[in-house]
């Protein structure tokens, strides 16, 4: 398919996305066309809703807006509280209509097809997997039911590898129809994609353009991975890698050129992180209107040792929105269990993407 073609294709989906999202209400209005002298029918875009906007921002941020005064510019988030001074909500641009954050959750099932060790989405049969996946969205709808869930498939596109491979980047790039399949069950669920990238010895300027006919379509949005980024030439699961700023803001304007060139909605961008080294330079990463930013907290393990990587790592080193991880089996073995929604929601901020492993 030529791109025009695709573009164009991209451009009738995205509309179909945004009404979708909340938009069919709107009413046609009448103008009168000088070339035809007839009555045409036309449908205004979407606005952004900036007073709720604000105020979701607020209520993640657990910042009572009972005494807030919010201003704002014609561009910018500047949220000001007279309670105490906190590091949330962030000050950023706001996102063009028809973003999905933080105006919905979303609910996130992760893995690869191909690995029954890489999460839910290899674990199980496949309508096993979407009813679970439908039963833990429905979860957190009753958990928030001011904030609409959104189910999404996670599926990891690009797997770092132990060995080298032909290109000696030490990646693992998924055929096309497993990408396919993964467009097919959001589908079926409504919902939309990630495609993940670990990157391995190569690098996401490398990696992205490889995938952009799917980051192209308007359900497809990306995450990456600092864990298996091995800038300094290590070998996959040997060591911790890691993201620079430079990195993810080339990942965050790779997606908005897609946003502009293909008419599109927001795209998500999410970035895991469970080590303050694995982003460095955080406060340089810069969201734009086309895309919005997802700190994801990964890592397994007890409730306070996920407190305690989320006071570290996440609170701290404020960029847009915040997620969480959470391992059906690995935190599920520790004795205190895995979170339960309502002590996930008690985080500041409360994550706005959920992913289950």
């Amino acid at each position: 398919m030529s791109l025009k073609k695709h573009g164009a294709y991209a451009g009738a989906a995205a509309l179909a996305l945004v009404y979708a999202f909340g938009y069919s209400g709107l009413v046609a209005s009448e103008y009168r066309s000088e070339a035809f002298g007839a009555p045409e029918k036309f449908i205004p875009l979407p606005v952004l809703d900036k007073a709720d906007y604000n105020a979701r921002l607020l209520a993640l941020a657990h910042v009572s807006s009972t005494t807030e005064t919010v201003s704002t510019a014609s561009t910018s988030v500047s949220v000001t509280s007279t309670t105490t001074p906190s590091l949330w909500p962030v000050a950023t641009l706001y996102p063009n209509a028809g973003a999905l954050l933080p105006f919905k959750r979303v609910v996130a099932y992760y893995g690869n097809f191909y690995s029954k060790a890489m999460g839910v989405l290899g674990e199980y049969p496949t309508d096993q997997m979407l009813a679970m996946l439908a039963s833990t969205t429905d979860k957190w709808a009753a958990a928030d039911p001011s904030t609409p869930t959104v189910p999404a498939i996670h599926y990891i596109a690009v797997v770092a590898q132990g060995s080298a491979g032909k290109e000696g980047k030490y990646v693992l790039r998924m055929p096309d129809d497993q990408i396919d399949h993964a467009l097919d069950l959001v589908r079926r669920v409504k919902g939309v994609v990630f495609l993940d990238v670990q990157v391995g010895q190569s690098t996401v300027q490398h990696e992205l353009p490889q995938l952009e006919k799917y980051l192209a379509m308007p359900q497809v949005h990306l995450a990456i991975d600092p864990e298996f980024s091995m800038k300094y030439g290590d070998r996959p699961g040997t060591v911790i890698g890691t993201f620079d700023a430079a990195d993810i803001n080339f990942a965050v304007e790779y997606l908005a050129g897609l946003v502009r060139d293909n008419h599109l909605p927001p795209k998500m961008l999410v970035v895991h992180r469970f080590t303050q080294a694995m982003v460095t330079n955080y406060e340089q990463i810069r969201p734009l209107p086309e895309v919005q930013v997802v700190m994801d907290m990964d890592g397994f393990g007890s409730k306070d040792l996920k407190r305690g990587t989320w006071s570290r790592v996440i609170y701290p080193e404020p960029v847009q929105f915040t997620g969480i991880k959470l391992f059906y089996k690995n935190d599920a073995r520790s004795p205190s269990g895995m979170f339960s929604p309502a002590e996930v929601l008690s985080l500041t901020p409360a994550p706005i993407y959920i992913q289950y492993q």
